[in-house]
């Protein structure tokens, strides 16, 4: 009578076995966490942070103050509108496109103290309600500029301030004010009545 004899795994194998698994249970959560930072959509422009004098410059532009409500729109790490809460006693918004820019707004805002006043947004400026505003910031480009021009005019109330870091609005909305500082240009507008009818 032949006895069946059952050949057990080698240790090689359920070393590997056991080392895949491992992988498998550490990779994928983290595979899923890098596909959550990345943004909805191709942002439409490049990021580059403000220099903090220009920041300054364009809240004294919009005579920033307690009681305002600014919009940043395209808000970055969020200097704007930390500095805005932080120095000049506003309340602020900031939305952008990439959720890596809005984490890094929100640890901006718990270092300077401000979460009570100030709020980030992951979202599409497109598609964003900023009506409430009492001054939007912007450093975009032309192109994005204009395209967002009938939504601000739509949006604001008349009174609403306006500036824009190094582009204009185009040639249908020339700007109240234009100033240097250093090599950069920033443009200021005021909402108007007139802004109102064209975007109805």
């Amino acid at each position: 009578m032949k006895t069946r004899t059952r050949t057990l795994p080698r240790p090689a194998f359920l070393y590997g076995l056991a080392l895949f698994l491992i992988t498998l249970v550490f990779f994928l959560p983290a595979k899923s966490a890098f596909s959550q930072a990345e943004p909805a959509r191709r942002p439409d422009v490049p990021y580059v942070p403000t220099p903090q004098p220009v920041v300054d410059k364009m809240l004294d532009m919009a005579k920033v103050k307690k009681g305002d409500v600014l919009y940043d729109l395209g808000c970055g790490d969020g200097r704007i509108v930390i500095t805005a809460a932080k120095e000049r006693g506003a309340r602020g918004v900031g939305i952008d496109l990439n959720p890596q820019r809005i984490s890094e707004a929100e640890a901006n805002a718990k270092e300077a103290g401000v979460t009570d006043r100030v709020k980030f947004m992951e979202g599409d400026l497109f598609k964003a309600n900023f009506a409430d505003a009492t001054v939007v910031t912007l450093y975009l480009l032309p192109d994005v500029n204009q395209r967002l021009r009938p939504q601000l005019w739509k949006q604001l109330k008349v009174g609403t301030r306006v500036v824009s870091h190094d582009f204009d609005m185009g040639a249908e909305w020339p700007p109240e004010k234009v100033e240097k500082i250093g090599n950069k240009t920033l443009y200021f507008w005021t909402i108007t009545e007139a802004n109102k009818r064209a975007a109805t």
